[in-house]
């Protein structure tokens, strides 16, 4: 019963961490650029996020694996529908894993693969985090209000980050596009 707590324990702790990384990366991609230190200090802060979230990713996924209560194989946790157990919702987690191993990936090798590859591919992520919500909520979730009120709640926070990055404009937004069409003209 241990592993099945520790699995739970973890995921969610997974899921939070890794609402808190997208929100920073939104932060700090966004137009609205933050001071130079402050820079420097949320992207130190995204950084461990990520590899937290990492580590406790890791340990939810080899607790699964190891717990009597289901038989989660090893192809289970990186090939998509190869599990018995709840396969699509399984295979929505497998997948968000995967696309953070290619992060994680990149991101180890971004001084040699190139910005653009590292970012196209770091871009995956914000596929993978609604994959991952969307596993927390069907597997993880079905009979505690606690959980699944902490999966929503990771929804909400991470769609309005998300939005405000799509959404908002920069503070001389209307300067710099009038700028841009006299340019033009």
């Amino acid at each position: 019963m241990f592993l099945w707590y520790l699995s739970r324990a973890t995921g969610v702790a997974a899921l939070v961490l890794f609402t808190a990384v997208l929100v920073l990366g939104v932060l700090l991609s966004g137009q609205r650029r933050l001071t130079p230190s402050g820079q420097a200090v949320a992207m130190g802060v995204h950084r461990s996020l990520s590899l937290g979230s990492m580590i406790f990713l890791v340990v939810h996924i080899v607790s699964a694996m190891l717990d009597s209560y289901v038989h989660i194989g090893w192809f289970a946790t990186v090939l998509p529908f190869t599990s018995g157990y709840e396969t699509t919702w399984m295979t929505l987690g497998t997948l968000s894993f995967d696309v953070l191993i290619a992060v994680v990936a990149t991101s180890l090798l971004r001084h040699r693969i190139g910005r653009r590859t590292w970012r196209w591919v770091h871009l995956a992520a914000y596929l993978s985090w609604p994959v991952a919500v969307i596993h927390s909520y069907a597997l993880g979730t079905a009979d505690e209000p606690i959980l699944r009120g902490c999966t929503l709640g990771c929804a909400v926070i991470g769609v309005v980050a998300v939005g405000w990055r799509m959404f908002a404009t920069h503070p001389d937004a209307d300067r710099r596009r009038f700028a841009r069409t006299k340019e033009l003209v």
